[in-house]
């Protein structure tokens, strides 16, 4: 499957790629697309999932690479790749759930090119939707693209693709927060407002908006974390289903505890309700409520390869699992 045709601008300062933007983005399907590591768009143009008349290569741009430690916090560039983070021992001590995600992502090849904005901004996808042109072309399209019918939810009029990336669902547990900037300004919101829970427009960034940071709070360091994923091979694949989960303890009692799944809704989520089962103690009975609640909070349907049933239910292991892992440490 071959590349479009399109025409590629390399800015070398976030000052260039933002006016190119403002220029050039668009709004139609022919809008301008970001390359930061290209692990995702690149096979997405060739599936023509995405046919933009531009490509914007931001990966020379020095701005937004890097991890920095300040007074609030750590900032991730959104060009920091994942492989960076990996190994990043700043990070593995204060934040280790992200450095567990980040690991999780891919393989160690793609994980060299793939950056934290990337990963934040993947699309999301399903079984009939991440496809050739020509597969697309015989079950008629879909919702999400070039089509008015979703074949995960026959008859409905919503978009039921899933949010399929890693890290997210360890940074809402952090209450990260992004950093957002276009031709008229720059603004930062919680990552958990970024996303709007619909398949097809799942995200709230603007066709002249670029995500340029990452920020973890100073309140979310030193939380014990860790990521559990599944998956058909140990590698490349996407999850198909995830749990990231934080705890603070002290003193041997649990202070706070919070859980985020991924691949199972149209958004990585926060598992609401979590404050209200802990009292201190950590016991079997709790985390046997924490795992039924992190199942209910996830909707997955026909998107992969794997039932919704299975899918769910791991979501309920891996959360249990990781909640008693985490309080034994």
């Amino acid at each position: 499957m071959s590349l479009p045709e399109f025409q590629l601008a390399s800015p070398r300062t976030l000052p260039e790629a933002i006016a190119f933007l403002r220029e050039h983005a668009g709004g139609g399907a022919r809008t301008t697309r970001v390359l930061a590591g290209g692990t995702d768009l690149l096979p997405s143009m060739r599936q023509k999932l995405f046919e933009p008349e531009y490509v914007l290569d931001i990966r020379r741009v020095p701005e937004i690479k890097g991890i920095r430690e300040t007074e609030q916090g750590i900032e991730i560039g959104a060009l920091t790749t994942l492989a960076e983070i990996e190994f990043s021992s700043t990070l593995r001590k204060n934040y280790p759930v992200l450095t567990e995600a980040a690991k999780t992502v891919a393989s160690p090849v793609l994980r060299n090119m793939g950056t934290i904005g990337g990963n934040i901004c993947l699309d999301t996808r399903c079984l009939w939707y991440n496809q050739s042109l020509a597969w697309r072309k015989s079950c008629g399209f879909c919702i999400k693209k070039d089509g008015d019918l979703c074949h995960v939810a026959p008859g409905g009029t919503k978009c039921w693709a899933a949010f399929s990336a890693d890290t997210p669902a360890a940074l809402l547990c952090l209450d990260a927060e992004i950093e957002i900037v276009s031709g008229a300004g720059t603004r930062r919101i919680s990552l958990q407002d970024f996303y709007t829970g619909l398949g097809d427009n799942y995200r709230k960034l603007q066709p002249d908006e670029l995500v340029t940071r990452v920020i973890l709070p100073v309140a979310s360091a030193g939380y014990r974390g860790a990521y559990r994923k599944l998956r058909i091979r140990g590698s490349i694949d996407y999850p198909l289903a995830g749990v990231a989960v934080v705890m603070k303890k002290s003193n041997g009692h649990v202070e706070d505890l919070r859980i985020g799944i991924t691949a199972v809704n149209p958004a990585p989520l926060l598992v609401k309700g979590v404050a209200s089962h802990l009292n201190g103690e950590l016991t079997e009975a709790i985390a046997d409520t924490l795992g039924e609640l992190a199942a209910r909070t996830a909707k997955p349907l026909t998107t992969s390869a794997l039932t919704p049933e299975y899918r769910r239910e791991m979501i309920r292991v891996f959360t249990r699992r990781t909640v008693l892992a985490l309080a034994n440490q």
